[in-house]
């Protein structure tokens, strides 16, 4: 909010929209509820929270039993490069994001029956899925001292050297499904948040989307909460 022409209301109301929904609005929705006369005021207005969201979030680490992979997320491209581009996994029409979560294992103690359930997530925008970044990615959100859950994909040969255990899973639906269960769940969910509200988003902007979609993922249980430790961490982002 330092150096800002916009008054303090216009902060506070925008503090509340965003932490109002756990879905999001679109901009030009966002511009409407504030009452603001320029669409990129509101465009940036809302990055600016995007950024805090992310920031708060690099402070934590995953940790115990991490889930890991990434998904394709197609990003706006202009229609006549668009069309040079080739299809599917790997086209540059898609950002790759990397995606991991605390897995935490659970027993009922009458049954036996074990089950797992999701905790704290990560996502960020990986340059190039290969040995090198993953590798980059783990070291930077976990303490290393983690089991780590991933399929067989070659760009996982070296995750031994980052955490303390490494399992994969052989690609299979059922198998995949059972031990890499919340990481591809956030991934679905992900997809179908951004194509549904936002439509298409840009590469340049793309990592503050998974920002504000995985600071309310990780806080889903604040509730009205939610609105209090956003303007908590936009004053201060060290404050606990």
């Amino acid at each position: 909010m330092e150096n800002s022409k916009l008054p303090l209301q216009v902060w506070m109301l925008a503090f509340m929209f965003i932490s109002a929904t756990r879905k999001g609005f679109s901009c030009l929705e966002f511009q409407r509820q504030l009452g603001l006369s320029r669409y990129e005021t509101a465009f940036k207005l809302m990055h600016k929270i995007r950024a805090v969201m992310g920031r708060r979030d690099s402070l934590y680490q995953l940790k115990d039993m991490v889930e890991y992979d990434e998904g394709y997320v197609e990003v706006a491209t202009k229609k006549k490069v668009k069309d040079h581009l080739k299809r599917g996994k790997g086209s540059q029409r898609q950002a790759q994001v990397a995606v991991a979560v605390e897995s935490i294992p659970l027993e009922n103690p009458e049954s036996g029956q074990q089950s797992r359930v999701c905790g704290y997530y990560k996502m960020e925008v990986l340059d190039k899925v290969d040995s090198k970044h993953v590798n980059q990615f783990i070291k930077r959100n976990t303490d290393g001292e983690v089991v780590l859950f991933t399929d067989r994909n070659t760009a996982y040969v070296d995750l031994e050297k980052v955490v303390n255990t490494h399992f994969t899973v052989v690609a299979g639906k059922e198998e995949t499904n059972d031990t890499l269960r919340w990481v591809h769940k956030a991934i679905s969910n992900l997809k179908r948040n951004l194509l549904g509200i936002y439509h298409m988003v840009t590469f340049k902007y793309l990592q503050n989307y998974l920002n504000e979609f995985v600071y309310k993922l990780n806080r889903r249980y604040f509730g009205e909460k939610l609105f209090e430790r956003l303007i908590i961490a936009s004053i201060h982002p060290y404050v606990q």
